[in-house]
């Protein structure tokens, strides 16, 4: 406090004050932690590679649209889009079929697999479906009562 008043020797004169030395570094801190915490949610976020929009497990219920696409995998690997099944080899063409809807938009396809699956089946498939163009890709799973 003595820093803050200085003190003359006349009596006439106004005291003035003096320039506090002291730096306030708490707004300082704040900021920084805010732009640390923003670095490290942003660093983070393009880890992931593949452009698919994937529902938790102990998700609500995501409501079905008139536009939308079911491709199902069954357990021994056969491909369906909606209730029909493709042949062998013929997906590329079975996806190019597809309606487009307004303005050549592609319809978002929700991708059923078969718990049973290999990994590699259900990535060949989603591999075809990004190559036909198709990037918005709902992965359909079980609702689950515990947390993984």
């Amino acid at each position: 406090m003595a820093m803050g008043l200085a003190s003359s020797p006349r009596k006439g004169r106004r005291s003035r004050r003096a320039a506090m030395a002291e730096i306030n570094v708490t707004p300082l801190v704040d900021v920084m932690l805010v732009l640390l915490i923003i670095f490290m949610v942003t660093v983070t976020l393009p880890a992931v590679g593949v452009p698919i929009e994937l529902p938790e497990s102990r998700a609500n219920p995501v409501e079905e649209t008139p536009e939308q696409v079911t491709i199902s995998i069954d357990g021994d690997g056969r491909v369906y889009i909606g209730d029909d099944a493709v042949p062998v080899g013929e997906l590329p063409q079975a996806l190019t079929a597809i309606e487009r809807g307004g303005e050549g938009e592609l319809p978002t396809v929700v991708l059923r697999g078969d718990r049973g699956l290999d990994y590699g089946r259900v990535m060949a498939v989603m591999g075809e479906l990004g190559r036909a163009g198709f990037t918005s890709i709902s992965l359909v799973t079980d609702g689950s009562v515990t947390a993984p």
